[in-house]
């Protein structure tokens, strides 16, 4: 399957000065695959280390930096022939030696020549704790399950995830039918690669679900095995509490709802655990739209979503045919599922911060404001086609933005307050803040 991170990584290895790289995200979501699948196409030969599995490795790095004494074990350990330029180098599950994380300063400062990825589930809680971080040394970049144009081309519809690169309006109208086919397809299977290469494969949304559950078996296995035992059972509780959480009206996370009396100071961290791990974002909400939105973050007040529409889909037992065929009983909860799919799709797109706004006694709540190319764009989110933004006309009306953005499955329609953008094509937002979509 096709990633967009592929992209970055080429401009990675083009750039003179790269440094040593570190791919952050969730178990599950391809780190492991990129970093092979970029040596195959950009490399003549790579180098693969996965220090879970190789002990020996691992003690290399305990007390050591010697960077020629380090090839060699490498060399010895991989069979490779490591050679600077043609010979990408992989450290998989490198929080597992906190020495070779240290050596990614010692790479970067005298051979710089060599190139370096690394990756690691739970990485961000290794680094979290790490007493000596290379900072200013390393690069980072994230990966996230799947985005919705990226399913597409991987469920064999590149001509219609082309399209919306475009994006030709009227045309991606004309195939409007097929692209909401698709898009209730990806709300049940996720952009998680296992799920998505299954029913790529084979179609078949049972062999799907049984997937999702062994992911979320395994995060939790991880809780047991890797989070401090005194926060487990609040991981726990957090974690589960996340789709009752999503289906409130205000989705503003509140602590009484995983349990009676429950207080903030006894789950920060729990949730700065599930945060650092990636399975979890976390969006705060604005005291006011300025820029720069990070300025106006309000610490207290903020919403919780998961990391993939196709887990919380699993989480809450959904079936494929209530998800497919729009089910009256599903509405409700619909709304849910909607805003963790556009907060999946906008987390991807490069320097994008999001936020929310719900002004403090008020009722309107605006389900996400970004911040792009020096503009703030609100964004209001809606299941259906819906047309009824009553809190992005409050927003407007008070702040009067150069661009509103109202997400539903109605068509695309530019009106004179705002621009109704279909709910499969709300990764063109970069497009129409740039100014260059197609009318």
């Amino acid at each position: 399957m096709k990633r967009k991170a592929m992209n970055l990584l080429k401009d990675w290895k083009a750039f003179a000065t790269r440094k040593p790289m570190i791919i952050r995200g969730a178990r599950q979501v391809g780190k492991t695959w990129l970093m092979k699948e970029f040596g195959r196409q950009q490399y003549e030969q790579v180098a693969y280390v996965n220090f879970e599995s190789s002990a020996n490795v691992k003690s290399l790095f305990n007390d050591n930096f010697d960077i020629r004494r380090i090839l060699t074990a490498l060399q010895i350990e991989t069979g490779i022939t490591i050679i600077p330029e043609t010979t990408l180098l992989i450290f998989d599950e490198i929080q597992e030696a906190p020495g070779a994380i240290n050596s990614l300063k010692y790479f970067q400062e005298n051979a710089p020549e060599y190139h370096i990825l690394s990756a690691g589930s739970l990485l961000g809680v290794a680094l979290n704790n790490h007493q000596s971080f290379p900072v200013g040394k390393v690069e980072f970049m994230d990966l996230y399950p799947l985005s919705f144009s990226e399913f597409l081309e991987a469920v064999d519809e590149k001509p219609l995830a082309d399209l919306l690169k475009t994006p030709d309006w009227p045309l991606i109208t004309a195939f409007k039918v097929k692209f909401i086919e698709r898009l209730r397809q990806y709300y049940f299977i996720g952009g998680m690669p296992e799920a998505v290469r299954s029913f790529a494969t084979t179609g078949d949304f049972k062999q799907v679900r049984t997937i999702q559950q062994q992911i979320l078996t395994g995060y939790e296995q991880d809780f047991s095995k890797h989070a401090p035992t005194e926060i487990i059972p609040r991981i726990r509780m957090l974690w589960n509490s996340i789709p009752a959480q999503l289906a409130k009206e205000n989705k503003k996370f509140i602590y009484g709802l995983i349990r009676s009396g429950a207080r903030a100071k006894e789950y920060e961290l729990a949730m700065s655990w599930l945060i650092d791990c990636g399975l979890i974002h976390k969006v705060h909400n604005l005291s006011h739209p300025g820029i720069p939105l990070k300025a106006y973050e309000e610490i207290n007040a903020f919403k919780l979503f998961l990391g993939d529409v196709g887990l919380l889909s699993a989480m809450t037992s959904l079936d494929v045919k209530t998800l497919l065929e729009d089910n009256d009983i599903f509405e409700t909860f619909k709304g849910a599922l909607t805003e963790q799919y556009v907060l999946q799709q906008l987390v991807t797109l490069p320097d994008l911060p999001v936020y929310y706004w719900s002004p403090e006694n008020a009722k309107a709540e605006l389900d996400f404001v970004v911040q792009h190319s020096g503009k703030v764009i609100p964004i209001e989110v809606k299941a259906a086609e819906n047309l009824h933004a009553k809190s992005l006309k409050v927003y407007c009306d008070k702040f009067q933005p150069v661009l509103a953005v109202r997400t539903s499955l109605s068509d695309y329609r530019p009106e004179s307050w705002m621009v109704n953008v279909p709910l499969y094509a709300i990764e063109t937002l970069s497009f129409l803040a740039d100014g260059t979509s197609v009318a």
